[in-house]
């Protein structure tokens, strides 16, 4: 049981914090397009690392700044939006595998190119 509410706090985290960081005014926050792709929480609600991916993103250092200088807003704005015993404190993490996949689908096209070459000058 307990196991189903945490993950129903996740979910709940994951979709305000995802509302809550388009209205960030921040410009090192504002870098891309950013998705929250996972949130987990401690099972005593203290902490939850929030997953962020943001595409394309500029400077991974000065997004995290951004994010450090917004936490306290967004976590007061957390409490406001979800009711918890302990409004838990968000810890943020750079999620990758965006950029991973759109590197991937590039080699993959680039090798289709060179098959469809490869075709023609054997026709």
């Amino acid at each position: 049981m307990a196991n189903n509410r945490l993950a129903r706090t996740n979910d709940d985290i994951q979709r305000v914090m995802a509302e809550l960081l388009r209205n960030v005014k921040d410009p090192r926050v504002q870098q891309g397009m950013i998705s929250v792709t996972r949130v987990e929480t401690t099972g005593d609600l203290r902490y939850a690392k929030v997953w962020l991916s943001v595409f394309p993103l500029k400077s991974e250092k000065e997004f995290r700044r951004g994010l450090k200088s917004a936490s306290g807003w967004l976590r007061r704005e957390l409490a406001s939006a979800i009711s918890l015993r302990y409004t838990p404190e968000l810890v943020f993490e750079v999620d990758h595998s965006i950029e991973y996949g759109a590197e991937i689908n590039r080699m993959i096209n680039e090798l289709n190119i060179r098959q469809d070459d490869e075709e023609r000058e054997q026709q």
